[in-house]
């Protein structure tokens, strides 16, 4: 364990970036061998605008990640947050809180705060809009998002008094589950719903991304699922029954435009309907 907390303590800025790209390549080419859904698209004119999007996300984050370096050192040094206040405990267990802590504030609490907000919500709907959801979907996130999910991660790391190398822990962590958890494929059923009792799985995750309430308030969750069986957003739907995109925003060709998702979040509010099944 302390040598796994040494490299990323040191994590040089190569092998995060190869972490990004190998691991959107991996789920690319297995959504090509076991894919959820056989979409009608051509899959590298469809990931342009995502990956633009997962270009500033990286730009914002490197141009802000002095202050989560400095956050980091500055709870260690002052022996700050909820994990340095617990009693002594092995190295493990507080890596293990550190990160599980980390994934409440940086991913389930922000998600579950951009959905309720309305002009959070406006600015996240970039993430909805996709209506071919595959790997390159999971960075798809509008500028000023990447911002607001920095801003919350910041907070978590003073709550919580993760140290760097727990820090770069997490975000390796969460790179890897938002491409897992967004990849078009097929995962067995049951191997699926098991999972979905510890970690985030991919069916878990695509139920958040269908077009109709309650399904896109749910299952905020990026890697532990725990979060949402404790405060109770989450929801089940049968994966073939999953319909992409937000149904007031049923524009694919506008959804699908770069220079249209930069004017999304300035866009008329209009709340996605409840599905049939839910309406009195």
């Amino acid at each position: 364990m302390e040598s796994i907390i040494t490299y990323f303590e040191n994590i040089p800025t190569l092998h995060r970036s190869l972490l990004l790209v190998g691991g959107i390549t991996f789920f690319w080419l297995l959504e090509g061998g076991i894919p959820l859904f056989q979409f009608n698209y051509k899959k590298w004119k469809h990931a342009i605008p995502n990956l633009f999007f997962t270009l500033t996300t990286i730009i914002v984050n490197f141009a802000l990640a002095f202050l989560l370096l400095g956050s980091a050192d500055w709870v260690k040094t002052n022996n700050f947050g909820i994990i340095n206040w617990l009693p002594e405990m092995p190295l493990w267990l507080y890596a293990f809180l550190g990160v599980l802590l980390l994934d409440f504030f940086g991913a389930y609490l922000a998600h579950y705060v951009e959905h309720k907000v309305k002009p959070l919500w406006m600015v996240h709907l970039v993430h909805h809009t996709d209506h071919k959801v595959d790997t390159t979907t999971g960075n798809r996130h509008h500028p000023i998002e990447s911002f607001i999910r920095f801003g919350f991660t910041l907070l978590g790391v003073f709550v919580v008094g993760t140290p760097i190398a727990l820090v770069m822990l997490y975000q390796a962590l969460s790179v890897v589950f938002t491409q897992l958890t967004h990849a078009n494929i097929r995962m067995p059923r049951r191997l699926d719903k098991v999972l979905s009792y510890f970690i985030v799985s991919p069916d878990m995750h695509k139920i958040h991304h269908h077009y109709r309430l309650p399904y896109t308030d749910s299952n905020y969750g990026n890697i532990f699922s725990i979060w949402d069986r404790i405060f109770g957003t989450y929801m089940y739907l049968d994966r073939e029954k999953i319909v992409y995109g937000v149904d007031v925003f049923p524009d694919e060709v506008k959804n699908s435009s770069i220079k249209e998702l930069l004017k999304q979040p300035f866009q008329k509010y209009d709340k996605s309907t409840l599905a049939a099944e839910f309406e009195d």
